[in-house]
């Protein structure tokens, strides 16, 4: 038999029938230990902190649509980042992308600096990023590609290439993108994170974290900490997210032709001073984009014309788009960075980057788009 296509992957790897009763959906083994018949001897669980049958299933279902042999979820996405930064050595170099997810440099910046040493250097620019790695020699390279929140994205298989010189880890946070749009592994990466509390769940109602990647010894050294710490999925939360994965291709393309049509109008608003989405012409890496990606998912980031003002009347005035952190759900979020989701990063570092008061960043859903826009023009008439 062919290799299934991935809409067909999400419905049935890790969704088979119960063998026991023919079950169509598997049953949640919401139980935290296991009987051995004589110690030492059981049928492959033992205590679910360790393995759970519903947690292999998702566990299966994800390493199959991110390409990848191996794959351990988590309690969220940070634990998931904690697992990888226990893993290394202490004392290691870390060279990481500057715009990330606020919660990362939080992270890196104020619970690891006294562990590990971090570097955060602009991985979009591959002349530089080159000059970095062979004068820090890291151990470890951290990219998130398209980034949060300027979406600026960078070249995986260059970078992991220019790794390899110096025998360094390549660590990918696929988020923005899942992996029905972006498979790092295939492009050299070592391993590859997802906070699946955003568009591989997709509907707001669970924290998870996964990690994935093709080397056994990887994997193994990754579940010794995470056995070890702790940081485990519930049974439940795994039930829930694998009944999420089910429609993950469909809300995909959802999210990406509501994202398209958004932009482009955003793009020719008077009261809009830029817009940034990979799948725009206007997009500095828009032919990168084309590349590596199969699509361009449902982030955009634009800048309003104004501060810190026009920004509160805009997002006091949605309704459609919900004035909230996280993103990926099948309802259209809306964000202030500089106020919430990267608010644990200096404001004096924030604006280096680029991210200022007057950007909003929009997780685009899979509403009515004709409804989203109006949603958006309400609320932009309200900007002085």
């Amino acid at each position: 038999m062919k290799e299934m296509k991935f809409e067909t992957k999400v419905i049935h790897v890790g969704g088979e029938p119960d063998p026991t009763t023919g079950a169509i959906m598997p049953p949640i083994y919401q139980t935290s230990t296991y009987v051995q018949s004589s110690p030492g001897e059981h049928k492959g669980y033992e205590y679910t902190r360790s393995h759970n049958p519903t947690r292999t299933r998702l566990e299966e279902c994800l390493a199959s649509i991110e390409g990848a042999n191996h794959c351990l979820v988590t309690a969220s996405g940070l634990s998931a980042s904690s697992l990888i930064m226990h893993m290394l050595p202490k004392g290691s170099k870390i060279l990481c992308g500057d715009d990330v997810y606020g919660g990362t440099y939080r992270l890196f910046s104020k619970v690891f600096p006294d562990i590990h040493h971090y570097k955060f250097v602009d991985t979009t620019n591959l002349k530089n990023l080159e000059n970095e790695i062979s004068d820090f020699k890291p151990a470890l390279i951290w990219l998130e590609t398209p980034t949060n929140p300027l979406l600026k994205i960078s070249d995986i298989k260059a970078i992991s290439d220019l790794a390899k010189k110096v025998q360094a880890l390549v660590v990918v946070d696929n988020t923005f993108m899942s992996p029905y749009f972006q498979n790092p592994l295939h492009h050299g990466a070592d391993m590859v994170l997802h906070s699946m509390t955003k568009f591989i769940n997709g509907h707001s109602d669970v924290v998870g974290g996964a990690i994935m990647m093709n080397s056994q010894e990887l994997r193994d050294k990754l579940f010794f900490y995470q056995n070890a710490i702790g940081p485990c999925q519930s049974p439940f939360d795994s039930w829930l997210v694998l009944r999420g994965l089910k429609t993950l291709a469909v809300r995909m393309k959802a999210h990406e032709k509501n994202a398209l049509e958004i932009a482009s109008y955003l793009e020719n608003h008077p009261k809009v001073e830029k817009v940034v989405y990979p799948g725009l012409k206007s997009h500095p890496q828009h032919d990168l984009a084309k590349k590596q990606m199969k699509g361009f998912g449902g982030m955009i980031t634009f800048f309003l014309k104004g501060g810190l003002s026009e920004s509160r009347l805009f997002l006091e005035n949605v309704k459609l788009f919900a004035l909230a952190e996280s993103l990926g759900g099948v309802e259209s979020l809306v964000d202030h960075p500089a106020i919430m989701t990267h608010a644990s990063i200096p404001k004096e570092v924030r604006e280096s980057l680029g991210i200022f008061d007057n950007l909003i960043r929009l997780s685009v859903g899979i509403e009515d788009v004709g409804d989203l826009k109006n949603d958006l023009e309400h609320a932009l008439a309200k900007v002085n």
